[in-house]
């Protein structure tokens, strides 16, 4: 499964620098989930929300985050506690709904193989066949809450080592918190970017849309990010997995961050990058993941057998060729395409 969550933002996507207008937006930065965000709103009243946003994200980080030791996620996979949040459970349904729609692609499950090759908080293993054999069992039945008599959420977990993680799925869902937050507040135009997870409410003062680029596959993962296309974006999300910056390299090998929840092993196909647009983020986050498991053709099978879901159907592909790479866009993503790079 993709991970997304590092020190630096490893997102496929960087904001276009918006036009000279009278009225300029507030702009907030800071970090959360092992990654950095970046916020800008129009507000009549000229707020700063950066502390009420940074305390939403630290209390995120206390219930979802892998990389805080005592968040409840961490009590969780430790068995140190079975007793979870209301949030928490939102969570994981979202997750396990994913699960299913998408035949097992999309799997919380699969955090201890993500672990053992090196694309989790721990450092990496020397995977063999064996541990992998070893791990696999436990990824793939999904964990659930149940209500006890005295109303406490109880997670039950198929077995002892299942192993949550909700990284693909984690960051999207922070955004549109984030996004309902500034809501809440009356602001009605704003955008909201949470490692490469993107929101985008109303428009700006002058009547344009929020622009959001989806950046070209690196070279490596030094690369300086070029944009491919970019995208016009009214009261939705964009969010890019990609395998391009996110690897390791051993005995001449580069292995992906993407771990296939069925082989347990980093994915290996021509597929570099999935951007999906949705209404939701954390939606948008949990499909370009599993796209990526997929692979490009059973990601477009997958596209064609759920024609009458809008949010499975505007969606970007970057995948390798002869020509060293190309594009497919659906019919739904060409129509908010911007301005095309090439």
């Amino acid at each position: 499964m993709s991970l997304k969550h590092s020190a630096l933002a490893i997102c496929s996507l960087i904001l276009v620098g918006c036009a000279q207008r009278s009225e300029m937006p507030i702009r907030l930065q800071g970090f959360a989930q092992g990654t950095t965000y970046t916020i800008s709103y129009f507000d009549d009243q000229h707020r700063d929300l950066q502390h009420q946003i940074d305390s939403l994200l630290a209390d995120f980080d206390l219930t979802a985050s892998l990389w805080v030791d005592s968040s409840l996620l961490c009590r969780v996979n430790s068995g140190a506690d079975s007793i979870v949040n209301a949030t928490f459970a939102d969570i994981l349904r979202l997750a396990v709904d994913m699960h299913s729609l998408t035949d097992g692609a999309f799997d919380c499950t699969v955090g201890k193989l993500v672990s053992a090759w090196g694309f989790g908080s721990s450092a990496r293993s020397d995977v063999s066949d064996s541990l992998i054999s070893a791990l696999l069992p436990f990824v793939g039945p999904q964990p659930y809450v149940v209500t006890d008599s005295l109303g406490r959420l109880l997670l039950r977990k198929p077995f002892p080592e299942t192993y949550i993680d909700f990284n693909a799925i984690a960051q999207g869902y922070s955004t549109d918190l984030v996004s309902r937050f500034l809501m809440q507040q009356g602001i009605s135009s704003f955008i909201v970017n949470i490692g490469g997870e993107v929101f985008a409410r109303g428009s700006k003062p002058d009547g344009s849309p929020w622009i959001v680029g989806i950046e070209r596959p690196a070279d490596n993962k030094y690369s300086a990010p070029v944009l491919q296309t970019s995208i016009a974006l009214h009261d939705q999300s964009v969010v890019t997995s990609g395998n391009y910056r996110k690897y390791y390299e051993k005995d001449g090998m580069r292995y992906s961050h993407t771990i296939n929840p069925a082989t347990g092993r980093p994915v290996e196909h021509q597929l570099l990058s999935v951007s999906v647009i949705d209404t939701a983020a954390w939606r948008a986050d949990a499909l370009a993941t599993a796209f990526m498991v997929m692979g490009l053709d059973r990601a477009l099978e997958f596209i064609a057998d759920n024609s009458d879901d809008p949010g499975t159907q505007a969606v970007f592909f970057i995948y390798a060729d002869s020509n060293g790479y190309s594009t497919y866009a659906t019919e739904t993503f060409n129509n908010l395409i911007s301005s095309p790079t090439h």
